[in-house]
């Protein structure tokens, strides 16, 4: 399901107005009780349901739906996704956790958004922007992905956002305090969306019984400085115990 648009678009959905557009504060694409009712409708159907929400509204709309829908069907294990999860108000970031609902977030949107995020939500609002160790911190279940075929298909992009929160070639890193580890970055983009798929018995660490799904570096990442993470070349990837790319 989709609760707003995006950023760049203006249309993601905002409690306040957008800095650069007084009076526009974005586009719910359903109202709220419509999207309450199809994700209770899905949710009692016995699916998973993941909802794309960029602004802090549109946040906090689709956990009062996976609230609800918790409240009114009966207990089952769930596990819904709250995607891109671009905007989140302190008071939302605890309701992951409680809700078991999935942060499934795509890092490597920052290095896009950076040129212009502060000029279009202003200065004050950017610590509520792309939460990474917030999210951590809160204990939610965190998956890291691409946003592929939107976003390059590139798990170098996607760690290097997540630890620096810079554009590469330099530049200040936004809001530095929501950045993470190389370690947890990894996790979340492997143990992290394993989980979120339901796979994490059989999916996402190296371990014996564990199906072959990885991707091999050429160089060892954690003895290299992030400005030279996004040229070390993949010379393996595997999927589902296949070969499917091999340098050279």
């Amino acid at each position: 399901l989709y609760a707003d648009g995006s950023m760049g678009a203006r249309s993601a959905w905002f409690f306040d107005p957008y800095a650069d557009a007084p009076g526009l504060t974005g586009l719910a694409l359903h109202p709220e009780a419509e999207l309450r009712r199809r994700i209770a409708a899905a949710d009692a159907a016995g699916l998973t349901v993941a909802c794309h929400a960029i602004g802090d509204r549109a946040a906090a709309a689709t956990l009062d739906a996976f609230a609800a829908a918790a409240a009114q069907n009966p207990p089952r294990p769930r596990r819904h996704r709250l995607e891109h999860a671009q905007a989140l108000r302190d008071e939302d970031l605890p309701r992951l956790r409680a809700l078991g609902v999935v942060a499934s977030v795509q890092p490597s949107h920052l290095l896009d958004d950076l040129p212009w995020l502060e000029r279009r939500l202003g200065a004050a609002r950017a610590p509520r922007l792309h939460r990474l160790r917030s999210l951590f911190t809160a204990g939610a279940a965190v998956a890291f992905g691409t946003d592929w075929y939107v976003a390059p298909l590139d798990p170098r992009r996607t760690l290097y956002a997540a630890v620096t929160r810079a554009r590469p070639g330099g530049g200040a890193p936004f809001v530095p305090a929501e950045a993470i580890t190389l370690a947890a970055a990894l996790s979340a983009a492997t143990a992290g969306s394993a989980y979120a798929e339901g796979r994490e018995r059989d999916k996402g660490r190296l371990a014996p019984g564990f199906l072959a799904d990885l991707a091999v570096f050429a160089r060892d990442l954690f003895a290299l400085p992030p400005a030279e993470w996004l040229e070390v070349p993949v010379v393996l990837t595997v999927a589902g115990g296949r070969i499917v790319h091999r340098a050279g």
